[in-house]
């Protein structure tokens, strides 16, 4: 009796609800009966839930009694049909016997013009309570598409990351990419550059070597042309690794130097070694007449023109002259640059002649030249710098200082010329430099001399 009592509850309460359409306020209340079971889900999907939970669930964990079936049989088909008076006259009649399916109907017509929103809303109020379980059964759900909602998220995020990582290693194969068109491009240019400079040398070698045979000569000459940019390539890496370990030195040096100024208790002001050598910059010009020097030169007496071969360097010492105060040099050559640079050995000359000194690569006057004879200043204070020599490490080496850097000179096309002071008695040597070329041979015309 309780349960009919409750059933007739339910349906005298939406029946009421029903009679009272045209407010809104009534309607609205009605179609937020489950938010006081607050499942925080719209109320379709929790009708959905509901539904399918009492057909898997009747007669096997819940039970219900038979008002209440038929309550809920006359909620669905509201829900799906509408209203039993709008399709009474499209159903077929029902058997004599058939007395389950007539009390249905009539549950379903007590609905009246309730409406789809309202019938879900009486289906899952009364299904919660006469069924506790199902409010677990909906919290459960809800737990479950959280957690479903939460790995979708983390699914569009790592989506998200993927297409960012990839777009990024697009752009980073991209630009790896533009920088091997800009290598390759740049190779071809020195290629071109190195074929033009040595394909008549290269095209008379293979000449001699296979005369009348213009395809093996081709190959060759490609050959020579490839060996040629491999080794001036390995060349030019070489320097620059050179260039750096000096740098890398120089700034190590400067470094240790401001840490022991840094320690120092009495602080003098800093005097260049050059400047207490007496050791000034030199005086660098060019001149246009470059014919009529190299004419002059070579009708002239001495060795002012010298054959300078691949890789080698040619080293011309001029001793300081008593009578002299400053040294003048003028030099150019045939068709092609060369590397020229100035350095000054202290010391007593032991001959006043100008010798002229020639090795197959600078590598044989790197102990002139090596960052491991830059002497200290305390070195050169605590030695007589007109005796020829410093001692470091008990021995005994010339002392070498830069006058003018070891640079290509573009003269060829004009005469290069240069003076400087004597900063006291020693040598000059005049560096003609040609171990960066690997097949061409330079002719030099040079002119020293002093004044007073």
């Amino acid at each position: 009796m309780a349960a009919e009592s409750d059933s007739s509850q339910v349906t005298e309460n939406i029946n009421n609800l029903s009679l009272e359409n045209g407010n809104n306020a009534t309607i609205n209340k009605t179609s937020n009966i489950i938010d006081t079971v607050e499942y925080g889900l719209p109320l379709k999907e929790v009708y959905k839930l509901a539904f399918n939970f009492y057909k898997e669930k009747e007669g096997k964990a819940v039970h219900f009694s038979y008002e209440d079936k038929l309550q809920l049989v006359a909620f669905s088909q509201q829900v799906l049909h509408g209203p039993f008076a709008d399709i009474s006259h499209k159903l077929q009649p029902l058997g004599t016997l058939d007395v389950v399916g007539k009390d249905r109907r009539i549950a379903w017509q007590k609905l009246g013009q309730l409406s789809a929103e309202q019938a879900r809303a009486g289906f899952v109020e009364l299904l919660s309570r006469k069924c506790p379980l199902f409010s677990t059964y909906i919290e459960a759900h809800r737990r479950e598409k959280k957690e479903q909602d939460r790995r979708a998220q983390e699914q569009l995020e790592k989506k998200k990351i993927e297409e960012e990582e990839r777009l990024k290693k697009l752009e980073e194969e991209k630009v790896l990419q533009e920088e091997m068109w800009k290598q390759e491009a740049i190779k071809r240019q020195i290629q071109l550059a190195l074929n033009q400079q040595t394909y008549e040398q290269f095209r008379k070698y293979a000449e001699q070597q296979y005369p009348g045979d213009p395809e093996k000569q081709g190959s060759l000459i490609k050959q020579l042309q490839e060996q040629h940019y491999i080794q001036y390539m390995q060349q030019l890496q070489a320097t620059q690794r050179e260039k750096e370990i000096k740098n890398d030195n120089q700034l190590e040096k400067h470094e240790s130097i401001e840490q022991n100024e840094e320690k120092s208790e009495t602080n003098y002001p800093e005097k260049d070694p050059s400047e207490e050598m007496g050791i000034v910059t030199a005086s660098m010009w060019t001149r246009s007449e470059i014919e009529s020097f190299k004419q002059s030169v070579a009708q002239g007496e001495g060795d002012g023109v010298v054959r300078v071969g691949h890789g080698e360097t040619v080293t011309v010492r001029v001793p300081t002259h008593p009578q002299g105060t400053r040294l003048f040099w003028e030099f150019a050559t045939d068709h092609y640059d060369i590397g020229f640079g100035v350095y000054f050995e202290f010391g007593t000359p032991t001959s006043e002649e100008v010798s002229v000194h020639v090795s197959e690569s600078d590598d044989d006057d790197a102990d002139d030249l090596d960052d491991d004879e830059t002497y200290d200043e305390e070195t050169i204070r605590t030695n007589d710098l007109e005796s020829g020599s410093v001692t470091v490490s008990g021995v005994s080496k010339p002392l070498l200082h830069e006058i003018v850097p070891v640079y290509r000179r573009d003269c060829q096309n004009e005469v290069y010329a240069g003076s400087h002071p004597y900063p006291g008695k020693g040598v000059y040597l005049l560096k003609f430099d040609n171990s960066y070329s690997l097949w061409r041979s330079k002719t030099l015309y040079y002119r020293v001399y002093y004044t007073q």
